[in-house]
């Protein structure tokens, strides 16, 4: 452990300080009680600090800020394990989290519960893949609870649970889609560390093109889930207006998964898909082709504060206000394009409007990818309001009134959002 902390002048040998360590934590080498340093009124210009490391037998010039010591604390020792237990279980998610990907494109759930319980070797032959890989993937798998193992026949299987949260894209459990939302963010972690420095914005544009299809793959389950069936039925008067053929714009709709259930739920109606980025309008019309749906639904690359048309009898954002740069004039823009017993229909994040009442899971989650792509997207626009994933309904409702709406209020929720009516 360190043993020594000391002023020294060659020309004087005068040593002049200490350092004292009473506890030793078994990991890493982490001292439990830093340093206790004795300062000297006067140091000699040539002098210099150091510690001795009698363990790694190094020697620290502690005048290097990235080797100087923090002052005297005394650290808890069963919270420091708490917190190395922590940071240990996200060092395993976070290794996981490309696994989850890997097994998810290469087809190793689908076949584990489609024909499993399966060996290495089976599953492995299934997919046409290299036994030794998938043998230690399934062991990590399986570790994390992603995968069930039987030990006495070596065989690996999911549950019916597992399939819904891994495999079945039309479960609103689906979480595939969402660790290649995280892993795809992360992709472009330098430009997003240069941001931090300069305040600058970094484009939903400017993302690893995986994320787009990503962000299609989390959210579509949970509207095919609720859309027609729960959300929609929620507001007042939507429904039988949609049933008689109504004017839909869909702001914010990347691929167009929301844009296309809503022209297959309610086919008297027109529905027009809105979003800046052209790539994704592009995936977006393919995809309503191959639906069937393209004589009733078109799409415009445009933002939310400069799409065409008016006397819309619904408006709806799914997941993407809380990305805009200036939410305030895009609510103004949806407002003047409106009918005046029109409807907005917002769904976002479930979230509270206290930060500490979001510090959970779910909390956790929606911060994070606020951190790698939402909020970076609103500051690389007008930045004027930058909501972030977690805003909260009374910031949604300040910001929706400030645009023009007097009506505002919650018509519906699930466990990962909340859906806002807001009427003129």
């Amino acid at each position: 452990m360190l043993r020594a902390l000391e002023n020294y002048s060659p020309e004087t040998s005068c040593w002049n300080g200490w350092f004292e360590a009473t506890r030793f934590c078994p990991v890493r080498g982490i001292t439990l009680e830093t340093a206790r340093v004795a300062r000297c009124e006067t140091v000699p210009p040539n002098a210099y600090t150091v510690a001795v490391d009698e363990v790694a037998h190094r020697v620290w010039d502690l005048t290097n800020p990235q080797h100087r010591l923090r002052p005297t604390m005394t650290l808890d020792e069963e919270r420091l394990n708490q917190h190395v237990q922590t940071a240990l279980n996200d060092v395993g998610a976070t290794a996981h989290a490309p696994l989850v990907v890997i097994g998810d494109r290469l087809g190793l759930y689908e076949t584990l519960a489609d024909a499993g319980p399966l060996t290495s070797t089976g599953l492995a032959e299934e997919t046409d893949t290299a036994e030794r890989y998938v043998r230690e993937w399934l062991r990590s798998q399986a570790a994390g609870g992603y995968v069930s193992y039987d030990p006495e026949t070596d065989r690996y299987s999911l549950t019916p649970e597992q399939t819904a949260v891994l495999v079945d894209e039309n479960s609103p459990a689906f979480m595939a889609g969402n660790f290649q939302v995280a892993l795809s963010a992360a992709k472009i972690e330098p430009q997003l560390a240069e941001a931090f420095r300069t305040g600058e914005g970094v484009g939903w544009h400017e993302h690893d093109v995986d994320l787009f299809d990503a962000t299609e793959r989390s959210w579509r389950p949970q509207y095919a889930a609720n859309l027609a069936d729960n959300w929609i039925p929620a507001l007042d008067g939507v429904d039988s207006t949609l049933r008689a053929g109504g004017r839909v714009a869909d702001v914010g709709c990347g691929h167009g998964a929301s844009t296309i259930l809503l022209a297959e739920a309610y086919p008297e109606s027109t529905v027009v898909g809105v979003d800046y980025h052209e790539a994704s309008i592009e995936a977006a019309r393919e995809r309503a082709t191959n639906a069937g749906v393209s004589d009733r639904v078109r799409f415009e690359v445009a933002t939310a504060k400069s799409y065409d048309g008016a006397r819309y009898d619904f408006v709806t954002t799914f997941d993407a206000f809380h990305d805009m740069g200036d939410p305030v004039g895009a609510a103004a823009h949806i407002r003047d394009t409106l009918t005046d017993d029109g409807t907005w229909m917002l769904v976002e994040f479930a979230a509270s409007d206290a930060v500490e009442d979001n510090l959970n899971p779910m909390g956790r989650a929606a911060y994070s990818i606020s951190t790698l792509a939402c909020t970076p997207c609103a500051l690389d626009q007008e930045g004027e309001r930058v909501l972030g994933a977690q805003a909260g309904e009374a910031a949604i409702r300040e910001v929706v009134t400030d645009g023009g709406f007097t009506r505002f209020r919650r018509a519906a929720e699930t466990p990962l959002n909340h859906v806002f009516e807001a009427k003129p």
